[in-house]
């Protein structure tokens, strides 16, 4: 396995990521989705890295070098705030699509 596909995020500030293992070949991300990877560090800790799926690209959501083992915890409150504003701009994006529809624009 390369990397994770974030599913869900616990409400609670200590809960848990729940993710989907990826393999190495999966296509780019669906839009606003986010993928993880983390890796041993070279002295300690973890090297961890967010990526966020676009309409037409993959980009770096963060970076956390070095962290230590409970690492989800620091990483959490940036995954959950992306995740967040993701889903509001994705109903805005519905809300405006049906708008124009019913008025004919």
């Amino acid at each position: 396995m390369h990397s994770a596909l974030l599913q869900r995020i616990s409400t609670r500030p200590d809960g848990p990521l729940d993710i989907t293992w990826l393999a190495a070949e999966t296509p780019q991300l669906p839009l606003g989705r986010i993928r993880l990877r983390w890796e041993p560090a070279l002295r300690s800790g973890w090297e961890v890295t967010a990526y966020l799926g676009l309409s037409t690209a993959e980009v770096l959501l963060g970076s956390w070098p070095a962290v230590p083992d409970d690492w989800p915890r620091l990483v959490r409150p940036t995954l959950h705030e992306v995740t967040c504003l993701c889903a509001a701009l994705s109903f805005a994006t519905d809300a405006l699509d049906l708008s124009n529809r019913l008025s004919g624009v």
